[in-house]
């Protein structure tokens, strides 16, 4: 096949072509979208890469607080402790330790971040403090 290609100069210059406007004043060679270098010349390892397309795609699934309503309730367990729960925000759309840092420090109390129920528990009765904190945050409560 080499010397078949290297006797037809046409063929050749179409295997060396990649591109679909290589060769063409519209030809833009990719680059790199960590460091903005071209591809050939990138010198980002895979690990790099990687982390950065996990950052992009949790920047992209992160969602703004006035589209999420949050459901704020209170349990009351055994031994007569007391429970505030928030409930309906998920942990792909927001930084529920974050969050939950922000309520615990509003409330002066302990609590939890349920991940696989996407919940968020704090220690005591908090309704209204919560709420009142979540609202100025830009959620809405239910």
């Amino acid at each position: 096949m080499a010397a078949r290609v290297a006797t037809f100069p046409r063929l050749q210059i179409l295997f060396s072509m990649t591109r679909l406007f290589s060769g063409t004043p519209f030809d833009i060679p990719p680059q790199c979208d960590d460091c903005g270098k071209l591809q050939s010349e990138c010198a980002c390892t895979p690990a790099e890469k990687a982390d950065a397309e996990k950052k992009r795609q949790r920047d992209a699934d992160r969602l703004e607080p006035g589209k999420q309503t949050a459901k704020i309730r209170i349990e009351k367990r055994k031994a007569k402790r007391v429970v505030t729960v928030v409930d309906g925000l998920t942990a792909k759309a927001n930084d529920l330790p974050a969050l939950l840092s922000k309520l615990q420090a509003k409330c002066g109390a302990g609590g939890t971040v349920k991940a696989d129920e996407d919940r968020l528990e704090l220690q005591g009765d908090h309704l209204t403090s919560v709420s009142q904190t979540l609202r100025d945050l830009g959620f809405k409560v239910r």
